[in-house]
């Protein structure tokens, strides 16, 4: 077997009011996809909290986040999927602007390919556990 592919990721945790913000891919099922949090790529001299706070904007489409803190970081194997081990740095942030309790948003990826669809919303942080591939792990971490 070849060996797995090693990559940098951050996971973004958006609290207001006791709800944890969320997306769904509008283009692929639950079954496919899932839900999820802001979550990406670092890109080659980009810093984690950085990272953090360009994914969240552009899956969003949000603007103004600040950083509360870092929440720490493990691995992930993401296999089958993608044959692939993430070190995920995860990230609590705050948003400093209003935002309604669902909308739309779309992700360019720097004009590669086409745009990817979300639906953005809320769920309560009590039932996050629903988040897919392992991206609730720590999200025991923001009430301690």
């Amino acid at each position: 077997m070849p060996e797995k592919l090693r990559t940098n990721k951050v996971l973004v945790y958006v609290v207001r009011d006791g709800k944890l913000l969320v997306f769904r891919h509008v283009d692929y099922s639950f079954e496919e996809v899932g839900i999820q949090v802001p979550a990406g790529s670092i890109r080659p001299g980009e810093a984690p909290r950085d990272a953090a706070l360009r994914e969240a904007r552009e899956e969003t489409g949000l603007g103004e986040f600040r950083v509360v803190r870092k929440l720490g970081e493990f691995e992930y194997d993401i296999s089958p999927y993608r044959w692939e081990i993430q070190a995920r740095h995860v990230f609590h942030l705050e948003l400093c602007e209003p935002a309604p309790d669902r909308w739309g948003s779309r992700e360019d990826h720097d004009g590669r390919g086409s745009p990817t669809r979300f639906e953005c919303f809320w769920v309560p942080l009590a039932a996050a556990h629903v988040l897919q591939s392992g991206q609730g792990a720590l999200l025991y971490r923001l009430f301690g």
